[in-house]
């Protein structure tokens, strides 16, 4: 005869009730995934009440399990969540001119540097870091939330490049602090690396990389040994370099190999699609055509510039 044994009671929540509770994805990597701001932007806006999730206030930590008739809001504004899960990953490179703001919006009317982008349905370009007002070259724009908030933050160590004139002595002295580490206000900094670039005199030109992307930080560390920055010019981001084909105000849209270089580059999971032709992909945009869409952009005529309109 078998024992007479009590069915087992567990008191704990089964492991399909605690499956139910992290069911769907976190509401910043979606809205982020539908190109409406990297992740931090996002919680921001969640964190000030201006996103709502089928007619309810979301919250941090909220998670969405997508459907058809999930309907999420931004300050009221529906947004587009076809896109989500079919969106391709799309970079672009564009080279910032003097003058332009990193800003979507600039109450005083200056330009900025999303002016001359081109238009998305149902998403939005992205920018990849900041360079103030008064430094040009390489920036990168992505669609894709995720890939921009790591790109950018400084745990990745991704280098940064710059072509910089400086105005003043230069000596080795100098060159071997700002190697080893200066300190600024916000902290130590260094320059991974100096290279010469040419130039007589008190104008020099050095070629510096560096592994974060503080505010102003090239021209604080030459401040700080009693140098001015005359030029900046960002020249590579990762191993991704400036076209030297690029004009000033131009964009050119990034193949599959580099979008992907980049995902792989903060662990993202590589995309399989792209927005461009594979024979385009092969071939760089012709500069003539480049050039004819900034003249007629911005009115001006287009003139032969030197390396990185040194």
């Amino acid at each position: 005869m078998k024992p007479n044994v009590k069915p087992k009671t567990d008191t704990k929540p089964s492991n399909a009730a605690t499956k139910s509770k992290v069911v769907g994805e976190k509401l910043q990597k979606i809205l982020a995934r539908a190109g409406q701001g990297s992740r931090r932007e996002i919680e921001t806006i969640i964190a000030e009440n201006r996103v709502s999730v089928n007619g309810e206030l979301a919250t941090l930590g909220d998670r969405v399990e997508l459907r058809s008739d999930t309907k999420i809001r931004i300050d009221g504004h529906l947004i587009n969540l076809a896109t989500v899960q079919k969106q391709v990953c799309r970079v672009l490179m564009y080279y910032k001119p003097e003058g332009e703001l990193c800003t979507r919006h600039d109450p005083e009317g200056r330009a900025t540097v999303f002016d001359r982008l081109p238009r998305l349905n149902g998403s939005r370009w992205i920018a990849v870091g900041r360079l103030d007002i008064n430094t040009s070259g390489l920036m990168l724009f992505t669609t894709d939330g995720e890939l921009a908030n790591r790109l950018m933050h400084p745990s990745r160590e991704i280098e940064r490049e710059y072509s910089v004139r400086v105005f003043g002595e230069v000596n080795d002295a100098m060159l071997f602090r700002l190697r080893k580490g200066v300190q600024l206000e916000d902290g130590p900094a260094l320059f991974k690396s100096i290279k010469n670039g040419g130039g007589q005199g008190i104008n020099q030109w050095f070629d510096v990389t560096l592994t974060e992307g503080r505010n102003r930080e090239v021209r604080r560390l030459w401040e700080s040994q009693g140098i001015q920055v005359s030029r900046l010019i960002r020249i590579r981001y990762g191993n991704i370099s400036l076209s030297k084909q690029l004009p000033r105000g131009g964009w050119q849209e990034m193949a599959l190999t580099d979008v992907n270089y980049l995902r792989d580059l903060v662990g993202l999971p590589p995309e399989t699609e792209s927005k461009i032709e594979q024979h385009t992909q092969r071939r760089r945009m012709k500069t003539a055509k480049i050039r004819k869409a900034v003249k007629r952009f911005s009115g001006q005529p287009s003139s032969r510039r030197q390396r990185h309109d040194r």
